[in-house]
């Protein structure tokens, strides 16, 4: 252990980043101002050719950053997870979404874990990032690490450190961001310190890998029940003629006891639509019914649904209907100021509208295009320019 933080200290560690998205890219590059060396993995070997041809396929990424990596040999992006071996340090960040059952797909977690048992070796330090039930590092990892007769805090170092970061987010980044770390043993935990503080400004440790797991969760839980929570007084209070938008900035007045969130046409990311449905999953082990989450998720889901029954509702006040209506979408990411996608309730309410026979086109200044989605495989449109011509042909 003394060996491998001294390691890190002077720079000398070798870091592995398996996952190069939103998570890992933001990471490589932090490793790297920091003057580490970096290798990252990738089973997209698209995106692999484009990172070493010094492009960034993440907007807030920019091209000439990563460039600036390669051009200095600090970074590389490979699909040999041979490779591997050469690593002090391996950081785990690939996806954890959902099977269409609602339960927990750890499969990437599961695939990338068996990569790094046929090369792991003696003294490296492994980070699981990637969002999961407590219990995932200890339960799945540490089983499969210790089969090749290696000892966690002694032969290897095993920390969960749950990924937070906020695409788009001029505030705050992967550097002024607080890192929760939590490990195995102590010298686990001790290990993950060494290898976090030389990026982060600040590292907060708590006593296991289930208290880091349960922590993400936690803080996404609470976003996605606060946001069902406005987002059905939204409902209310269209029926009863209230402007829910003035409520929620009379009572953000109030100096305490007060956090304001916002309605809107549902949950998008990687993390609020799906993290919480992984506690869930894992309570039920403990035969416990997590109500709060169900049924923020419910009120959640059923955003997309309600926007289109507004829509509906609109164009029957000009006696028409939803069929054959040209109607213009403005943004199809899922937050603002991105070119993020990832589960956007914008899409989904194209592709309700495109179901009830609308004439569907969107804007959005960040992304493009799009195509090929995981749960819209068959939709495929191109961003168009708005301009006086298109905007009076819409009917909405």
């Amino acid at each position: 252990m003394n060996s491998l933080i001294q390691k890190i200290k002077i720079r000398q560690a070798k870091i592995g980043i398996i996952g190069l998205g939103y998570v890992g890219l933001p990471l490589v590059i932090r490793f790297c101002e920091e003057n580490f060396r970096v290798s990252g993995f990738d089973i997209d070997k698209k995106k692999v050719e484009r990172l070493n041809k010094g492009k960034s396929y993440i907007k807030h990424v920019p091209s000439e950053k990563i460039k600036d990596l390669r051009d200095s040999k600090r970074f590389e992006a490979t699909s040999d997870y041979s490779k591997l071996k050469d690593t002090d340090c391996i950081i785990i960040c690939v996806p954890t979404p959902l099977k269409k059952n609602k339960e927990p797909d750890l499969s990437y977690v599961e695939n990338t874990t068996d990569e790094i048992v046929r090369y792991m070796r003696k003294g490296q330090l492994i980070s699981l990032e990637s969002t999961t039930y407590p219990g995932t590092t200890r339960e799945l990892l540490l089983p499969k690490f210790e089969s090749k007769r290696l000892k966690a805090g002694k032969d290897f170092f095993l920390v969960f450190s749950p990924e937070r970061e906020d695409p788009g987010n001029l505030r705050y980044n992967t550097k002024n961001i607080p890192k929760i770390v939590g490990g195995i043993t102590s010298r686990c935990t001790e290990a993950g310190k060494a290898l976090y503080e030389q990026i982060v400004d600040k590292v907060v440790l708590v006593s296991s890998t289930e208290i880091a797991e349960f922590t993400k969760l936690l803080e996404n839980i609470f976003r996605s029940v606060n946001i069902a929570l406005v987002n059905e007084l939204k409902i209310l209070a269209a029926k009863m003629g209230i402007d829910i938008w003035e409520v929620i900035e009379a009572s953000s007045t109030k100096p305490f006891g007060f956090m304001p969130f916002y309605p809107g046409p549902g949950l998008g990311g990687h993390c609020i639509p799906i993290d919480p449905y992984y506690l869930s999953y894992k309570a039920k082990e403990y035969d416990f019914n997590t109500r709060f989450i169900e049924l923020a998720g419910e009120v959640n889901t059923n955003m997309p649904s309600y926007v289109v029954s507004r829509i509906t509702d609109a164009l029957n006040e000009k006696g028409k209907c939803i069929k054959n209506s040209k109607i213009l979408i403005l943004g199809v990411a899922y937050k603002k100021d991105t070119d993020d996608i990832r589960e956007s309730p914008g899409v989904e309410i194209i592709d309700i509208l495109k179901e009830n026979g609308a004439a569907v086109d969107y804007n959005d200044p960040h992304i493009a295009s799009f195509s090929g989605m995981r749960h819209y495989p068959d939709l495929s449109m191109k961003s168009i320019e708005i301009s006086e011509k298109p905007l009076k042909n819409m009917t909405v």
